[in-house]
């Protein structure tokens, strides 16, 4: 049976994006040709990185839950989730010790695909390297058969669309069965009405308000603020049960009721009407709130630092959406981080939050 990535978070959410100043291209050809080239050739900081773990790693990586529970010193799934995701110090050692499991278990193909689809995710959802993420995505097989490999071939696409391949990404989305994520990416790539299409057949089985908050983020994405708010309302007018209430769903009302009042309170405001000063405010993450400063100077967001947070599995999320913030000088329009959804819209949130109330820390 053909194994596949392991759910890093538990959302089915990615928030994917080819940016507005990318250069659209369509020729497969050269996308073949980047994609072969770059992932033959080891990253510039590879031969410098020291294959580090612990010495009590368990490196046959047996598959299944191990007797005694899961411990990072042990168990190179746990070593990975708790070590190496959450430190981004430690990234390129986690490719350093898959490409030697590799070399390791090279008469194992089922435990390759595993490792390769790790190589996958640290390459797309930590570092950002989109053409050496669609190489091991390949690797595997994920192209030959997107039906198999649903969830890996929309990440696949997305890895096309950030290169600059759209045509190539839709095309591979044409051959995966609908979900959030492709309606997600959809909307990212433009095909808008597409992709809240695709969200809202999904609504009417929908108990933790997952389909709408997508339907919310892909009109807010694309500006459609008033109907971005009708969708999060959806979110919040879902019933929690006194008894037993379902986590997800206070999760997911909690961020849609953050979206709805960052878009009231600032999507459609100037930042230039902002004093000088350091402004600070919160808005709650996955594992709590995320504290955001904002520094503005001349009218202008000068600094945007994220200066305390409970967040574990982030990947990218603060580098990116700070500097996304800062290069757009808004935060409308700023894409959330793939796999790191819910840190990324805190971040985006708090931001907005901060410069909304103008009350400056200084």
């Amino acid at each position: 049976m053909k194994l596949r990535i392991p759910i890093l978070l538990s959302l089915i959410l990615l928030a994917l994006v080819v940016p507005a100043t990318a250069q659209v291209k369509s020729s497969r050809a050269e996308l073949d040709a980047l994609i072969d080239r770059e992932g033959k050739t080891p990253p510039p900081w590879f031969k410098d990185t020291p294959l580090n773990y612990p010495k009590t790693l368990d490196l046959a990586w047996p598959e299944g839950p191990p007797v005694g529970g899961w411990n990072n010193q042990k168990n190179v799934g746990q070593f990975m989730w708790d070590v190496i995701n959450p430190n981004p110090n430690r990234w390129r050692e986690g490719v350093r010790l898959m490409h030697h499991l590799l070399n390791m278990h090279k008469d194992d193909p089922e435990k390759r695909e595993r490792i390769m689809l790790t190589l996958c995710h640290i390459y797309h959802d930590l570092l950002e390297d989109y053409a050496r993420a669609a190489f091991w995505y390949r690797a595997v097989g994920v192209e030959k058969d997107p039906a198999e490999y649903a969830r890996s071939a929309v990440i696949l696409a997305e890895c096309y669309g950030r290169l600059g391949y759209r045509s190539e990404a839709l095309k591979l989305l044409a051959k995966v069965p609908p979900s959030l994520s492709q309606a997600k990416l959809l909307g990212d790539l433009g095909e808008t009405d597409r992709g809240l299409k695709m969200a809202l057949a999904e609504t009417d089985d929908d108990p933790q308000g997952y389909a709408a908050l997508v339907a919310g983020d892909i009109c807010r994405q694309t500006g459609r603020f008033q109907d971005a708010l009708k969708h999060y309302q959806a979110v919040l007018d879902i019933e929690v049960p006194a008894k037993n209430p379902n986590g997800r769903l206070i999760q997911n009302r909690n961020r849609a009721e953050a979206n709805v009042s960052t878009i009231k309170a600032f999507e459609l405001f100037d930042p230039k009407k902002v004093a000088d000063g350091k402004y600070v405010a919160a808005s709650q993450g996955y594992e709590g709130p995320v504290e955001v400063s904002v520094t503005m100077k001349s009218g202008r967001i000068d600094k945007v630092a994220v200066t305390n947070h409970k967040e574990k599995q982030f990947y990218s999320a603060i580098s990116d959406t700070t500097a996304q913030i800062l290069k757009k000088q808004s935060v409308k329009g700023v894409d959330t981080t793939s796999n790191a959804t819910i840190t990324s819209e805190a971040i985006i949130n708090a931001t907005a939050k901060a410069l909304a109330n103008r009350k400056s820390s200084d």
